[in-house]
């Protein structure tokens, strides 16, 4: 009778320092390396995320492998993505040693998380990582429109980036990430983690947010149109909307038409709207105007 494996062993703050010391590795804050220490966070990462045995997951910033071994130790494959050669190298050697039932399940890739456009193998349908917190909002919203095979997912973000992600409209966090996080998927803020569980401990607290694809909405107008009028309304928090799109709309007047053709107050400000909203406004910009919004600076 075959004894069945005991999983995965997962890193706690003796390995991830011995790893580090045998790398002779200095986490930079210039990359977000803060390494989870506590395999207690992972496992409830994991369980959170609603992930099982038959999710591709995509993990972005593995770092040294603690959430990437919990992962493993439910998911059908990982697909890990590391900018660092170093921590890209060491990870299909720290798998093998403390998964090695898993090791045929895993694959890490050294590319920019911000910069790829494909991800090898079956499409993944979960996310579930601990964004490097200088790029996290970035980085899922490129993932989430690249992607659409993704079906929900968990990150650990700064504590603030998740309050602005899973915002609601009027609130003073309410905001960019907040309409564009929500073209995509229903967005909810997941909890809080503290600063101990890391090494080294962060100067800031992290949240997680959880979050479900849903369909975007129908409109005439690209994705990249509206999220050029979510911008611009949100430019200049103080100032009302017909402010906000004059240089949008080509003047005062044509900003103030368009948001009259949308049903919408010339006086309100960008954190009153919500993406149904913002995209009705971007559909009457197009017809006053007779041309297509200006393309804005990335997703």
């Amino acid at each position: 009778m075959t004894t069945p494996s005991a999983g995965p062993s997962l890193l706690g703050p003796a390995e991830v320092r011995l790893l580090a010391d045998r790398l002779g590795l200095r986490p930079t804050k210039q990359r977000g390396q803060n390494f989870v220490i506590d395999p207690n966070t992972v496992r409830r990462i994991v369980r959170d995320s609603g992930i099982g045995a038959d999710d591709v997951v995509l993990e972005v910033g593995p770092g040294l492998g603690s959430l990437t071994l919990a992962l493993l130790a439910v998911a059908r494959r990982v697909v890990a993505v590391e900018l660092d050669p170093l921590l890209a190298d060491e990870l299909p050697a720290t798998v093998a040693e403390r998964a090695p039932d898993q090791v045929a399940a895993f694959e890490v890739v050294l590319a920019d998380a911000l910069r790829i456009d494909a991800v090898p193998g079956p499409a993944p349908t979960a996310l579930v990582a601990n964004l490097p917190y200088n790029v996290s909002v970035p980085v899922l919203l490129h993932l989430l429109g690249l992607l659409p095979s993704l079906e929900r997912g968990l990150v650990m973000v700064q504590s603030e980036v998740a309050d602005r992600l899973a915002a609601r409209p009027g609130s003073k966090v309410y905001g960019v990430p907040s309409v564009k996080a929500s073209w995509y998927a229903e967005v909810r803020r997941a909890g809080a983690v503290g600063r101990n569980v890391f090494w080294p401990a962060p100067n800031v607290d992290s949240g997680l947010v959880a979050w479900t694809r849903r369909e975007p909405p129908a409109t005439t107008v690209s994705r990249s149109e509206v999220f050029t009028v979510v911008d611009a309304g949100f430019a200049h928090r103080r100032k009302a909307l017909r402010a906000s799109l004059r240089e949008l709309a080509g003047s005062a007047e044509a900003s103030s038409a368009a948001l009259a053709a949308a049903g919408i107050d010339p006086l309100t400000r960008g954190e009153q709207l919500v993406l149904a909203d913002f995209v009705r406004l971007t559909e009457a910009l197009v017809a006053t105007t007779g041309r297509a919004v200006a393309p804005g600076a990335g997703r």
